[in-house]
């Protein structure tokens, strides 16, 4: 019996993604979270080249830094090709990508696939928590339409299992 040719070897606990990361933002503050019923914060997303992501606590310099313990949105992460439909959809082509709030900007693999599940992408483990919902905000944010269109795609959220750098992979 050979375990491998037969399908039982064991599988490895985390898939290596080898996903292209486009962008990279952080932003020092909320714009949205806790602003119901008053205007948005104006901080900005700020593109970075790399990230130090830090296993348990977030991405450094970001607002969800150690934000609390074993917060489910330590990182997120969005896909480009969502992106490009979105705008697509609301007939928007100005807008910036870093106005949906999301940490990285991927492109290369489906970010729903990763919800409950490990990963691995540039030698950094993630756990993926759940999708990334958009809120109401995106209408007035990206466009009106944007929160429908972004309806079970609105990228994933996810845990930082090690710690390690960040870098865009892609220069625009």
């Amino acid at each position: 019996m050979n375990p491998v040719a037969d399908g039982l070897a064991p599988r490895p606990a985390f898939a290596v993604i080898d996903a292209t990361i486009l962008h990279i933002f952080i932003s020092p503050g909320h714009n949205f979270r806790g602003r119901h019923g008053r205007e948005p914060g104006n901080y900005e997303a700020i593109e970075v080249e790399t990230a130090r992501c830090v296993a348990g606590k977030g991405i450094e310099g970001d607002r969800y830094f150690e934000y609390e313990d074993d917060y489910k949105g330590q990182i997120t992460l969005f896909d480009w090709h969502v992106y490009r439909a979105v705008c697509d959809a609301v007939g928007v082509h100005d807008q910036s990508v870093s106005v949906l709030r999301r940490n990285v900007i991927t492109a290369g693999f489906d970010l729903n696939d990763f919800v409950g599940k490990r990963f691995e992408i540039q030698g950094i483990q993630f756990e993926g928590a759940e999708e990334c919902k958009p809120c109401r905000w995106m209408d007035r944010a990206f466009a009106p339409g944007a929160y429908a269109a972004l309806e079970g795609r609105g990228g994933l959220r996810a845990r930082i299992l090690t710690s390690g750098i960040l870098q865009r992979s892609f220069q625009a």
